[in-house]
């Protein structure tokens, strides 16, 4: 009887580290544009949060997967106690912008500002961002400035899910590059803004692309590109990527150049027939590598 009441407490207890580990702890983020900061004291407790603007955009880097938490507080001036009301316009990677709208919010009375002169914080209004796994840029504005909105972002990241992933060629005339990674050979295509990369592709599904940037021996530091993502001529997403020389990775044949390290991004395909254009938009830059993964349960939608 002991033995298998241990037995049991061992798989409880298992089962609870491994849910655990499924998530990783909260993150606060700050944002890397528009970084205007106040303090605020919650239920006696210290926080930073970030004023929002109507003309200047407030953009946070993520990567995925995980859900990002935005914490948002209206500002009363002192001889305020009407209702206040704001909508705040977000968007991701470049995409259609959503709004957040907030009616009839009112002073709080478990918040107040460090600085006593700055007004009185409105009762939080919240609300989150699902993002899919790879890197993201998300864009915070408010509709107009009628209202003083402050905002707090707290990311909360996630394992992502485990499949079997296999490489995925481009359509039309492409330039193959081939990659040394650690003893492996592994096959990327360049692509430029004249020579974008194009995807023939059946949804739904969830394509991972892969990028490097081509370095040169006298290119120093992180270098920043873009990379925008085109269904009929439309831009569906545009990501701003960063990179730096790749430690691990080597080109087999030419030696004149370095590959950057790998940035990460994710196309969620819809159901059905898709043609995406995969284009660098940073002329300066000249060419790019990039790699298509597919997951395996899903190869059948292309036969």
């Amino acid at each position: 009887m002991k033995k298998i009441i241990f037995t049991t407490i061992i798989l409880i207890s298992a089962l609870t580290v491994t849910k655990a580990q499924t998530k990783h702890k909260s993150q606060l983020i700050a944002p890397k544009i528009f970084k205007k900061k106040v303090g605020t004291i919650v239920a006696g407790k210290n926080r930073n949060y970030y004023y929002m603007d109507a003309d200047k955009a407030s953009v946070i880097y993520l990567k995925g997967p995980g859900t990002l938490k935005v914490i948002t507080r209206a500002q009363f001036a002192f001889d305020n106690n009407e209702y206040q009301n704001y909508d705040v316009l977000y968007t991701i990677d470049g995409g259609k912008t959503q709004k957040f709208r907030v009616k009839g919010v009112q002073r709080s009375k478990k918040a107040a500002f460090q600085n006593g002169k700055t007004g009185v914080p409105a009762v939080s209004k919240s609300f989150k961002i699902e993002l899919s796994r790879g890197y993201h840029n998300i864009e915070f504005k408010l509709k107009d400035n009628n209202t003083k909105v402050i905002a707090r972002y707290i990311f909360y990241p996630e394992k992502a899910e485990k499949k079997q992933w296999i490489s995925y060629s481009p359509s039309g005339k492409t330039e193959p590059v081939e990659l040394i990674i650690k003893e492996d050979i592994i096959k990327y295509y360049r692509f430029s803004k004249e020579n974008p990369l194009t995807i023939d592709i059946n949804g739904p599904t969830e394509l991972r692309v892969l990028t490097r940037i081509e370095n040169h021996y006298h290119m120093q530091g992180k270098i920043n590109y873009r990379i925008q993502v085109i269904e009929k001529e439309k831009v569906i997403n545009t990501y701003q990527l960063s990179s730096k020389r790749s430690e691990v990775a080597v080109y087999k044949k030419d030696k004149s150049l370095i590959p950057g390290k790998a940035r990460e991004f994710a196309i969620e395909v819809p159901r059905g027939h898709h043609q995406y254009k995969l284009v660098l938009i940073d002329e300066s830059k000249g060419s790019i590598l990039g790699r298509l993964l597919i997951a395996k349960k899903d190869v059948k939608l292309e036969k």
